[in-house]
């Protein structure tokens, strides 16, 4: 079983963080939601204490159900892939939906085994450089220009080992992903979509992710941030999960 916690009282939410993070990631979001929710923080497969658990996204999603059970889905970037992925195989167990800075995966198939080519090299480079030198080559990339040395949860992420993450991203890389596009049309629990407003990629990615779900979506781009909204402006981050909730 997947290493997490429990806390709180309330509706359950469950949180799944992204690559190269672990469950304590997500605390601050889910601290201030606890007082009113019962909240479950999960360590994905090959991630902080399920560090020895290497699953792929299907096995992981499943691995996440049966932790979380019904409950609220919260997933970021490698969560919102397994996050999705155990909403489209166990319907009856998602209650709500939150995609943040996900995709329902790359349809060309040409350029998914481009990124699972890459993905592979990086996976190389993790186990020869060491996951400190990596967190820092990681977190110099583009799309995390909007965290610093205050959000950027660096010694969160030191806390991985470079042979799980070399796992994780063999085994649950974004090529990895089946795209699941056609069948987005089969969430019928609400869905909650967010974007960083400067991440315009993965903006495009959720409103077209949006506009595939129906009228059960709800599509939230947060100003001002990058690829990682609930690190960056966690009080808008806040704002528009409660209203969500709450709806």
């Amino acid at each position: 079983m997947l290493s997490h916690e429990n806390f709180g009282k309330g509706e359950r939410l469950v949180f799944v963080h992204g690559f190269t993070q672990t469950r304590h990631s997500w605390r601050t979001i889910a601290n201030k939601l606890s007082a009113n929710n019962e909240i479950v923080l999960i360590d994905a497969p090959n991630h902080g204490d399920s560090s020895d658990v290497s699953l792929n996204l299907e096995s992981g999603a499943n691995a996440i159900i049966e932790v979380g059970g019904d409950a609220t889905y919260i997933g970021y970037s490698l969560g919102g892939r397994l996050c999705l992925t155990a909403a489209l195989s166990n319907t009856k167990s998602v209650n709500r939906l939150v995609l943040v800075s996900a995709t329902a995966g790359i349809e060309e198939s040409t350029e998914r085994q481009s990124r699972i080519a890459t993905d592979e090299k990086l996976a190389t480079r993790i186990t020869q450089i060491g996951v400190s030198a990596f967190i820092d080559e990681w977190l110099a990339l583009p799309m995390f220009a909007g965290l610093n040395n205050a959000t950027n949860q660096r010694d969160l992420r030191l806390k991985n080992t470079a042979i799980a993450l070399a796992s994780s991203l063999r085994l649950c890389g974004a090529g990895k992903q089946q795209p699941t596009w056609s069948r987005l049309d089969e969430l019928k629990m609400p869905v909650l979509l967010i974007a960083g407003e400067r991440d315009t990629k993965f903006v495009d990615l959720a409103t077209r992710m949006a506009e595939s779900i129906g009228r059960n979506a709800y599509l939230k781009i947060i100003a001002d941030c990058g690829h990682t909204p609930h690190l960056e402006q966690p009080e808008q981050f806040l704002e528009v999960m409660t209203s969500f909730l709450n709806t």
